[in-house]
Order: C-alpha cells, then structure tokens, then sequence
C-alpha cells in the first residue's frame, strides 16, 4: 500500500477516513515511542535541522556549524556520484559505438564498401550527422573526387590542422568547413578530426566527424576511444591498399 507523500495528502486522507489529522503533537509521540526509528532511516539525519544549543551571548555553537558542513558535503558528494555514473553510462555507450563501428570495417568486403561504410553507416553507428574523409592531393592542389563523401586537400593541410604532436581535434561550437565536410558543412556545429596515418607512402588524411549539437565534442574530452577508432581505420586501409603500415 502506497503511503502519502506530503503533509497535506496525508491529512486529506486521514479526513476522508474519519482519523484525526498527524501534528507534531503526535510525531513526538510517536518517535518517543519508537527510539530507534532515526537509526533505522539515518538518511533523514541529512535533512533534519537539529536545534541550536545556548551557551551564552558572543559564543559560537560549531556542533551546529559542523553538523551543517557535514549535510552539505554528503549533498556534494552525492551529486558527484550521480555525475560519475551519468559520464560512466556514457563512456561505456560510446565505447559500444566505437567498438561496432570498427567491427563493420573488418567486416567490408571490398574496398569500395570499405569507403561507404565509412562515409555513411559510420554516421548512424557513430550517432553523428555528417562524417567524411579527407585525404591529401598528391599534386599539390585540390581537385575534384567524384567519391561521395570524400573531399581532396591541399598539400599540408593535415599538418597545418593537427600540428606535429596531435592526433585528435576537438571543436565544441564551430561552424563546418567545406573543404572537409563539402556538402554537409551546414548541418555542423560541433566536430571531431581524427588523423589517419595509413602509411609512409600513402597520402595524408583525416576522419571528420561532425554533429548539429554544439558542445557533442568538446575539450576536455577523453580522446581514446576516437584515437583507436582512428588507428583501427588507418590499419584496415592500409590492407586493402597492401601498404606498409
């Protein structure tokens, strides 16, 4: 049987019922007769407010002071713990797209299918809303790819993104580049660059990830699971190409 919530349920109830209403007349009874009833819900010790004790004019009382420091860190530490089980849930559900995402790579069977995989199962996998891939022109200047989903860069700008000590790029409100994610620059809002080092002989290249939802990537974000993603797909494209990694 469900109990009443609040005070005033519960007086409502007690009408209808023909009771006499619960006051504080009877709650101190009713704990005076039941002793260890704070004991066995020591939770509500957390929210009850215990009287000051007198001790003359100008002194402090610090039990109070400290009881009262004690329920506010109880309440902090609480909220962190909803917050690392809120950042763990979704750790391990990234971690599940990830590791499907590099599961249906090692599954294409060609080449080709590799590619679209990537340019668009990845996007539902990845639960993201335009994903590409970049590579470098050999030539030296851009020209045009008839791949869907596949844009050309200049020469360097791989480098000129990432600098020579990272590997992972995070943009939390950034509006899409058209020279990675072509067509689909305008749904962008938010992205994340992965570097693709496929190989010594094999052009530069990217995984760009891009989401409607400003702050999706940000920084301060944990970057492992991206960077494996990365590596996995740099692996993979080395093997159809039959390059050394």
């Amino acid at each position: 049987m469900d109990r009443p919530k609040d005070k005033s349920i519960l007086s409502t109830s007690r009408k209808h019922a023909g009771l006499p209403e619960v006051g504080p007349v009877e709650v101190a009874t009713y704990l005076r007769q039941h002793a260890g009833f704070l004991a066995e819900h020591p939770d509500l010790l957390q929210i009850l407010t215990p009287p000051a004790q007198r001790r003359g004019e100008g002194v402090v009382d610090m039990q109070q002071f400290m009881l009262q420091r004690l329920q506010t860190e109880v309440a902090r530490l609480k909220n962190q713990h909803r917050a690392l089980i809120t950042t763990s849930r979704a750790n391990l559900a990234s971690q599940a797209r990830i590791h499907q995402a590099v599961l249906a790579l090692l599954a294409a069977p060609s080449f080709e299918h590799l590619i679209q995989i990537v340019t668009t199962d990845f996007a539902v996998l990845l639960d993201a809303d335009v994903i590409t891939l970049a590579v470098e022109s050999a030539s030296g200047c851009q020209s045009h790819l008839s791949v869907r989903g596949v844009q050309l860069l200049e020469r360097g700008a791989v480098e000129s993104m990432f600098g020579p000590d990272r590997d992972v790029l995070l943009l939390g409100d950034s509006e899409g580049d058209p020279a990675i994610f072509g067509g689909g620059a305008g749904l962008v809002r938010s992205a994340a660059l992965l570097r693709l080092k496929v190989s010594p002989r094999a052009p530069a290249g990217l995984l760009a990830i891009g989401s409607r939802r400003i702050g999706k990537f940000h920084t301060g974000q944990g970057t492992e699971l991206l960077g494996f993603l990365a590596k996995s797909l740099s692996v993979v494209i080395a093997g159809w190409l039959d390059l050394p990694s």
